[in-house]
């Protein structure tokens, strides 16, 4: 009888933790839009969370680009009847690097984004899709201001 206690509960916890996992561990995806690539994500607690995206910018000359956001999320803003969909908004970074690296290319864009998104849980699934927008302000090496839009999807493992 205690073989049987200890195995429904053991399955229990397996179980409560597939279906939350999403906001917890971390995941890996695609990003499509502006930037397409990879996209990374990391909870930290279970409201907070980095995320990295290794991708490809379209916008002006075609090039490599690299952002990571420090990301807060909201649970009770929306309600759905399945899995969840928290707002999310943060602070970060990112590095715009164009041209084929010859002399005279342009120098690399730093500058600080503010992503503001969805992120659909999918229930029992540990999947994430995204929607989002990013104000992007360049610094170095000109001052710019920019809107970035992007969808996705990360599997949590």
């Amino acid at each position: 009888m205690r073989k049987i206690r200890v195995f429904c509960i053991a399955s229990l916890l397996l179980l409560t933790s597939t279906a939350l996992s999403q906001d917890r561990g971390f995941g890996a995806g695609i990003i499509l839009g502006e930037p397409t690539g990879i996209s990374l994500k990391s909870w930290l607690q279970p409201t907070k969370a980095f995320d990295v995206a290794v991708a490809w910018s379209f916008e002006g000359e075609n090039s490599f680009t690299l952002h990571a956001d420090y990301l807060n999320h909201n649970f009770g803003l929306i309600r759905v009847e399945k899995g969840r969909l928290p707002f999310y908004y943060g602070i970060g970074g990112r590095i715009k690097f164009e041209g084929d690296g010859a002399e005279g290319d342009d120098d690399p864009r730093v500058g600080v984004r503010v992503p503001l998104g969805l992120a659909y849980l999918v229930e029992n699934v540990t999947l994430d899709l995204f929607v989002e927008l990013a104000p992007i302000l360049d610094l170095v090496p000109e001052t710019e201001f920019r809107v970035h839009a992007a969808i996705g999807a990360r599997y949590f493992f």
